[in-house]
């Protein structure tokens, strides 16, 4: 007697073997550059892990040392990937010492896998973070390294982060819960007050040189500002002018002639600086950081 089609197919879906869960992504970032093999050690380690695992990387271009840029880029880019994704962010200046290795985890369910050192500041805020945990190096350390003490982004972040985003561990088997807050580094968030609007340079346009502030489109909505409109704007570096003029608001580049500054809304919906066909940055000194601020006023 046949079976009818249907019990058969169910039968045979029901025996056949369940397909095991696709590792996450693995996305690195640190300040390492590519002139030598550092880097790929970390991806060797990570692919040791697991040959499955998807790698991506974030940037390698990370200024030396400069854990404010690295919180910005982490910032920049998390919330494009999807939920999952692990992050491996190496700039750690105090490699060795007492700060603390940790992994994030985030109420969106992102995971970061970094020193916490301030890498932190910026993604628990616009993410939320729901938990922190301190990798445990007797479990989460790649077998054989217990002797090296400068190379953690090797030896304890990209092989934790590979284990996560591979599934041989749970957040919970990271190490232990420390709470939900991380070493952040301070600097001027974006506000409106009494006709003017304050904020803090994050980051340039590297390739550019253009000036991005933190002044989101809410923030710089309370000022009014049309397309036409001339802004005087102020730049400071540790409370130092640096740079005092008035420009247009415009919608693009090519607004004002070849030469003559701009403030417009960069990618990110933020008020930025530039200089058409020349880099805003390099003519008036102007860098980012933690410690500039900018003041915008309409003329």
């Amino acid at each position: 007697m046949k079976l009818p089609y249907l019990l058969l197919l169910l039968i045979c879906t029901c025996i056949a073997p369940q397909s095991k869960a696709q590792p996450r992504a693995l996305v690195l970032q640190t300040d390492f550059g590519l002139k030598d093999g550092a880097v790929s050690a970390m991806k060797g380690v990570a692919f040791g892990v697991s040959p499955e695992l998807k790698i991506f990387d974030l940037t390698h271009e990370i200024p030396a040392y400069n854990i404010w840029e690295a919180a910005y880029r982490l910032q920049q880019t998390a919330a494009y990937w999807p939920a999952g994704t692990v992050f491996v962010s190496v700039i750690d200046p105090g490699v060795g010492s007492a700060r603390k290795s940790v992994v994030a985890q985030t109420r969106s369910g992102h995971y970061f896998v970094t020193p916490d050192n301030g890498t932190l500041t910026l993604i628990a805020e616009s993410m939320s973070i729901s938990a922190v945990r301190e990798i445990d190096e007797q479990v989460n350390r790649l077998p054989g390294s217990s002797r090296s003490y400068t190379f953690h982004g090797r030896d304890v972040y990209a092989y934790t982060g590979a284990r996560l985003a591979a599934g041989v561990i749970p957040f919970d088997s990271v190490g232990p819960l420390l709470g939900t807050s991380v070493v952040r580094i301070p600097y001027q968030r974006a506000t409106f007050r009494n006709g003017t609007v304050k904020g803090n340079i994050p980051i340039l346009d590297v390739q550019y040189g253009n000036v991005w502030t933190n002044i989101d489109e809410r923030t710089l909505a309370q000022l009014r500002p049309g397309f036409g409109d001339q802004l005087q704007v102020r730049i400071l570096h540790h409370n130092r002018l640096v740079y005092e003029g008035t420009m247009p608001y415009a919608a693009t580049f090519a607004s004002v002639p070849e030469g003559r500054p701009l403030a417009y809304q960069n990618s990110l919906m933020n008020l930025s600086f530039a200089l058409n066909m020349g880099s805003f940055a390099e003519k008036f000194r102007v860098s980012s950081g933690p410690e500039w601020t900018v003041e915008v006023r309409k003329k």
